[in-house]
């Protein structure tokens, strides 16, 4: 696994070499540096501790810039351990760069999703509406009633009002268009979660990618299209 801590800069659109309009969203991703490394022999696992963003130390607790002054590190804001593919290969001080991904890599984003604020059951769990007929009152988008005689309570887990957003939202399988390690700049196609400015994460996906073999799309089934014509549809495929 390969992984990376940024700030999301904003939406933008290009264009391929067709001509075709891409949305991307540009990410400025590193440097990090790596702060902790674990070891099997001691932890029983691998991974390290990257660091990313610059802070005064006084924002800093002391036991926050303890671990810090022990790697020999900049004090950092933002600490996330991942569990990266050569994380036998670094050590203490390396510098993680934008340049570790490459255009044509699939990644998992992760991020805070936007704060929408209180919201009602309507806007926050896509809840129906009363009837907006004659006599319906000024309830049409109130939850309605939601307890029961015999328990007399409301069930852990039922849907109510309450504070939208702000979560930990993770949008998969997206592939990066471009990389400018000068820039530190990512440019992964679509949307990511959070406001501009808000700090993500990159790692590698978790989606298996298959390679489609030629003929894929051809079926045997002589019902089907493909089944009775499998030379049109070998066509389709080039």
């Amino acid at each position: 696994m390969k992984a990376i801590i940024g700030r999301k800069v904003g939406m933008s659109q290009i264009f391929d070499e067709n001509g075709h309009v891409i949305p991307v969203t540009v990410i400025e991703a590193g440097p990090c540096v790596v702060v902790q490394k674990k070891t099997a022999e001691k932890d029983g696992y691998e991974s390290v501790q990257l660091g990313f963003e610059d802070i005064p130390e006084r924002k800093l607790t002391k036991p926050e810039l303890g671990h810090l002054n022990k790697a020999g590190v900049a004090p950092k804001k933002y600490l996330r351990e991942f569990d990266l593919d050569n994380a036998a290969e670094l050590n203490v001080g390396d510098i993680v760069k934008a340049d570790t991904f490459q255009a044509g890599d699939f990644v998992d984003v992760t991020g805070i999703s936007k704060g929408k604020g209180y919201a009602g059951v309507v806007k926050r769990w896509n809840a129906g509406r009363t009837p907006t007929s004659h006599g319906g009152g000024p309830v049409h988008r109130h939850a309605g009633s939601m307890g029961v005689i015999d328990p007399a309570h409301i069930f852990k887990g039922k849907i109510g009002a309450g504070h939208l957003g702000v979560e930990q939202v993770t949008v998969q399988n997206l592939d990066i268009v471009k990389v400018d390690p000068e820039l530190n700049m990512i440019v992964v196609r679509g949307a990511i979660p959070g406001p501009k400015g808000g700090l993500v994460t990159i790692k590698s996906t978790v989606k298996v990618h298959k390679v489609k073999q030629a003929g894929a799309d051809i079926s045997k089934n002589p019902q089907k299209a493909s089944g009775r014509n499998p030379q049109k549809a070998s066509a389709r495929n080039k």
